[in-house]
């Protein structure tokens, strides 16, 4: 099931954003959560009225069309013309207000999101580490000297190495930089692809796989 809902921030930035719950969701059990951060073409009016755009690039169009994935997830939208780096306080508000309201286990919170999204989800594992049991970020730019910061978290990103938007090198950095400070950290370098590796990143269940067997 996925619902259209708002985030009302008393103390900062609000939103409106989607959430999916299994199909057989119970609250008295604790479900993974994965966070989509969206890219910039996905910015929507304030009212929240184009989260629709948001089916397209995640997993939330397979869950609509009737694919049951095993963990809640949602996906915040913010306005045109707004930059993920400037909600990082409203996102941890945010994460908290769904774990309060859903039956979250917080040893298995993933965190993912495509271009301005991608950048999003570097800038908000790295500064907020402890929260997330494993990042991948897609096309994003990094701040690769505080790679350190990730040495604990387990990081898959993705890049196509034609991406005219976002330098491919971005990401090389990053994980580099993670890996050299002893993390767990891998690239999936896609050869031929331009800024679109979203397409190949949400594709299937791999990546789903790949977080769900992460555990704090």
């Amino acid at each position: 099931m996925v619902e259209k809902l708002f985030f009302a921030n008393p103390t900062g930035k609000d939103f409106h954003y989607l959430k999916y719950l299994p199909r057989d969701y119970n609250p008295a059990q604790k479900y993974p959560l994965i966070i989509f951060l969206h890219g910039y073409g996905e910015c929507g009016p304030e009212d929240g009225s184009d989260l629709d755009q948001l089916f397209h690039y995640f997993w939330f169009g397979r869950a609509r069309d009737g694919e049951d994935f095993p963990c809640i997830m949602a996906a915040p939208q913010i306005a045109k013309e707004h930059y993920w780096g400037s909600y990082m306080e409203s996102l941890n508000k945010f994460l908290d207000c769904i774990i309060e309201e859903n039956a979250v286990d917080t040893s298995r919170i993933y965190l993912t999101g495509l271009s301005m999204g991608g950048t999003g989800c570097w800038l908000w594992s790295l500064g907020s580490p402890e929260r997330f049991a494993a990042v991948a970020p897609v096309c994003g730019t990094g701040v690769c000297w505080f790679g350190f910061m990730l040495k604990n978290t387990p990081v898959w990103a993705f890049h196509g190495d034609q991406d005219d938007i976002v330098p491919v090198d971005e990401s090389v950095r990053m994980v580099s930089k993670v890996i050299a400070e002893g993390g767990n950290a891998k690239l999936t370098l896609l050869h031929g692809v331009g800024h679109d590796a979203w397409v190949h990143a949400y594709k299937g269940r791999t990546l789903l796989d790949w977080f769900l067997s992460h555990h704090l």
